[in-house]
Parts: structure tokens; C-alpha cells; sequence
């Protein structure tokens, strides 16, 4: 007998929690399914991370984000979703992976599995989809891409001490390893393709990056791209033609992009180019009666238009339409 719920939500991320927390303040019995841990993207952000925005624009749920400084860390944010989740009892099924879902509005079927490989079957009359972008980085698709000394996340700069790093990319995540790796005894080389560093890069690191560049204590080839990763040396396209560099490891940090074959699984038609799942803007419900969107994955690889900021008000534009149609069918 499977259990039976009124609204499901697949991502235990902030918009995914301000969903949750919708559900609850109009008492309807819900779940959030997370494949990975709590806000699993947050935790996957390098260790040291300084968020962009200050605390308030990280707030859901009307409960406050106290921190020492102006800008929160990822420490600080990961301690608020936990005592969000607390705070509300929400009902959020960690490490447990959904692998299908069947049904029609008002009689969804969820099968899941978790860690333990145990399978369930959950019914719900109502589904939201708020998946994010970041468990799926954007492939160079070059020849030793699969080598192990690539990585398309960046951590901490422990393991690179005294390494020769090539840093692909030119935005935040491209900025902030690099200048971390520099200060912790990396040897870097920066490779963008476009002429600079982009100028959405965080007002603060932007002119940081730059010195560093400018007084080459970090090298940046710009207008350039890796062809080839080798075991020890990488291959480098540059204005000036073809360069072979000394390489320990590599941090393609490229971007991401949303699950399209797992959107379009549930019959979501996706845009093939941004893969920006179709929706209806008012209501972020989808094509397929019954199931919305929430958070980034609304924007699909357009991910400089929605962050938590904006994504954690997703849950009450949802919300407010269902109450609008009611959950019945």
C-alpha cells in the first residue's frame, strides 16, 4: 500500500523547502524528496564560500538568517535551511532518488529508491519539480575529459598545493578558485574564451582577479579554449596558436544545467537550446496538468535569471494558484 500524499516535492533546495513550508501553513500533507542531503547544492559549494547577497535575501519561511557578517557564509546558510526544516517539521526524505513517475493530475505515482536501494511507491494528487542545474555541469567534450585529475567542482585548496591548475572558465566559480588556489601555493592558469573576466563576477573579486592577472602572479589566457587534457599536460587554443602546458589537474568550472531527460521523463517539453522547461509564467505549472516548477530549473541553462533570491518566492506564486483552482480535479 502506497502512501498518499497531496503535494510532493522533488529538491530538498531552498525553493524546494519554500514549497514544503507552503504546503504546511495550508496544512496539506506533503513530502520533499532529496536525492542528496539537505539543500545538497549548498553543501556541494566550495567550503569557504562567501554568498553574493546578504542574509535576508536568503530568508524563507519568515524565520530570520542570523550571521556575524553582512554577507553570510556556506556554513552560516547551511545551519539556517537545517533549523528551517526543524522549525517547520517538514517531511523531507533525504538520499532517496526519484525514478519514475506515472499518472495524471490528482493521481500522481512516485516510485523512488533510497541509499539502502529500497524502493517505495508514493501517491500524490499534486507535484513540484525543483531540481536546480547543479548536479549536472556543462561537458568541454574533449579527449580526456574522464581523466581523474578533472573536476567540474571546485572544493577546497588543500589538494592542489604546489600543483600546476588549469582553471576553465571566466565567472564567479572560475574567479574565486582561482584567487583561493593562488593563496594556497597552486601554481594557475586561468583559461576563458571570451577577451576578460565576465563582468557579472562579484563586485568584490572582480578587481581582485584582475591584479592578480595584471601582475601575473595567476596567468589567464583569454580568447582561448582546451582542446585536449592529457595525463600531464593540457592542449591550449590561443590567439597566438597552439599551446602545450605543464598540468596537474584540472577544474572545469563551466557552468551547469538542469536534468532535461529527467524533466522530459514526465512529459515536460523542454527547450532544446536553453533547456528551460515550458510553463506557465502566473502559475509555473507546466504542460503536464498537475506538475510545477520551482526555483532555477524554471530557467534552464539561463542560470544568471533566477537564484535563491527570487526562486525562494516560487512556493507562494504556486501556492496561491492551487488555491485559486483548489487541489481538486
Amino acid at each position: 500500500m502506497s502512501e498518499v500524499f497531496e503535494v510532493i516535492v522533488i529538491g530538498g533546495g531552498p525553493a524546494g523547502l519554500a514549497c514544503g513550508i507552503e504546503a504546511r501553513r495550508r496544512h496539506l500533507k506533503s513530502l520533499v524528496i532529496e536525492k542528496g542531503c539537505l539543500v545538497n547544492s549548498i553543501y556541494h559549494f566550495p567550503v569557504g564560500m562567501t554568498f553574493f547577497t546578504t542574509a535576508d535575501l536568503l530568508e524563507i519561511g519568515d524565520i530570520p538568517l542570523v550571521c556575524s557578517s553582512e554577507k553570510p557564509k556556506r556554513s552560516d546558510v547551511l545551519k539556517y535551511y537545517r533549523r528551517v526544516v526543524e522549525q517547520y517539521q517538514l517531511n523531507v526524505r533525504d538520499y532517496e532518488r526519484v525514478i519514475s513517475i506515472s499518472g495524471t493530475n490528482g493521481n500522481f505515482a512516485v516510485q523512488t529508491v533510497d541509499r539502502n536501494q529500497v524502493h517505495r511507491t508514493y501517491q500524490t494528487r499534486k507535484l513540484i519539480v525543483a531540481i536546480g542545474y547543479y548536479d549536472h555541469p556543462n561537458m568541454l567534450n574533449i579527449p580526456g575529459e574522464d581523466l581523474p585529475k578533472v573536476s567540474h567542482y571546485y572544493v577546497e585548496s588543500h589538494p592542489y598545493f604546489r600543483k600546476k591548475v588549469a582553471v576553465i572558465g571566466g565567472k564567479n566559480s572560475a574567479a574565486e578558485a582561482a584567487l583561493e588556489l593562488y593563496r594556497n601555493g597552486a601554481e594557475v592558469t586561468l583559461i576563458h574564451r571570451r577577451e576578460s573576466m565576465d563582468r557579472d563576477v562579484k563586485y568584490w573579486v572582480l578587481p581582485d582577479i584582475n591584479n592578480r592577472i595584471n601582475r601575473r602572479e595567476i596567468e589567464a589566457l583569454f580568447s582561448s579554449y582546451v582542446t585536449e587534457i592529457r595525463q600531464e599536460e593540457i592542449v591550449v587554443c590561443t590567439p597566438s596558436g597552439l599551446r602545450i602546458l605543464e598540468n596537474d589537474f584540472v577544474l572545469a568550472l563551466t557552468g551547469y544545467h538542469p536534468d532535461k531527460e529527467f524533466l522530459e521523463s514526465m512529459g515536460i517539453q523542454v527547450d532544446p537550446v536553453t533547456y528551460a522547461p515550458v510553463h506557465n509564467p502566473q502559475t509555473l505549472e507546466s504542460n503536464v496538468a498537475g506538475i510545477y516548477v520551482a526555483g532555477s530549473v524554471v530557467s534552464g541553462k539561463m542560470t544568471n535569471r533566477i537564484f535563491i533570491e527570487n526562486g525562494r518566492f516560487h512556493g507562494t506564486q504556486i501556492f496561491q494558484s492551487l488555491e485559486i483552482s483548489s487541489l481538486t480535479v
